[in-house]
């Protein structure tokens, strides 16, 4: 899968780091809201094994309150235009709204990663076309009445495909997503984490976006800024599940758990073991 210039091989794993530059993201909302803090952070996020970056400049916490459009593109472009000036690495704008995402491409922007699915604007589709940008699509709707949580998961999924594709964007252009956090309970979560292998029988690569989310302090009885550990055991279930691409905060430890996770897989890159130290014979 081609993102921007970069070829991604999505038998493997790959990190997306998050760049929140919102004053109100639930995990991180304040931190990187400057441009200079924002673009040192990105520099951190590639230092440490980042792949592609995530820029939003909206929360889309459970009660978020909508941003207007000019405010959101405030937030964003000066973000996406220092980094694509600074670094050569792909770049996804994390935004539901056409005239940002046509914006945020249009200033260097390679992904749109939109949390409806291409349902909520009905000019996203033809942005994305228009441009040949990739996209990631994930689930999401407007209630949690499920007939059969995972059955539906799909055929809405399906959905957002076939949207895409109607528009004219390619089948190597699309990402799926399941949606963990989004219209779903805490038992529906759990389920999309177990099944997330039968995404991937769509034949297209799978995003996990779970970083320090509810479930896992719901699992755990933990704050916000102590679900390392739960984060890093769900992408441990990425890999193994085939997942293309996980979305997370702290880069540097998930880099270093998905690497050991597919080394035990089998599906390491020659490159990640050439540039590793084997010289360690303690056991």
């Amino acid at each position: 899968m081609k993102i921007g210039t970069k070829e991604f091989d999505i038998t493997r794993t790959h990190v997306m780091g998050i760049l929140n530059v919102t004053p109100d993201s639930f995990s991180d909302g304040g931190k990187w809201n400057h441009t200079d803090r924002a673009l040192k952070h990105a520099e951190q996020m590639i230092a440490e094994g980042a792949e592609v970056l995530d820029i939003g400049g909206e929360s889309t916490r459970p009660g978020f309150t909508e941003v207007a459009e000019a405010e959101e593109m405030e937030r964003v472009l000066p973000v996406i235009e220092r980094i694509r000036n600074n670094f050569d690495i792909p770049l996804s704008i994390d935004t539901y709204k056409s005239n940002v995402a046509g914006a945020a491409l249009r200033a260097g922007a390679d992904l749109v990663n939109d949390i409806w699915g291409l349902k909520h604007d009905p000019e996203m589709a033809k942005v994305i076309a228009e441009t040949k940008a990739a996209c990631c699509l994930t689930h999401n709707r407007r209630d949690m009445h499920y007939r059969q949580f995972m059955r539906d998961l799909v055929r809405e999924l399906g959905e957002s495909v076939s949207i895409a594709k109607a528009a004219g964007i390619g089948d190597d252009k699309i990402i799926l997503d399941p949606g963990i956090g989004f219209a779903k309970t805490y038992e529906n979560n759990l389920e999309a984490l177990r099944c997330m292998g039968q995404l991937r029988e769509a034949g297209y690569p799978v995003l996990l976006g779970a970083s320090r989310k509810s479930v896992i302090g719901l699992t755990l009885g933990l704050p916000v800024e102590e679900r390392l550990e739960g984060t890093l055991a769900l992408t441990v279930l990425a890999v193994q599940a085939g997942c293309a691409f996980v979305r997370v905060h702290d880069v540097k430890e998930n880099v270093r758990t998905v690497r050991m996770a597919q080394a035990v897989a089998g599906r390491i890159s020659d490159d990640a073991v050439e540039a590793g130290d084997f010289s360690d014979t303690s056991g």
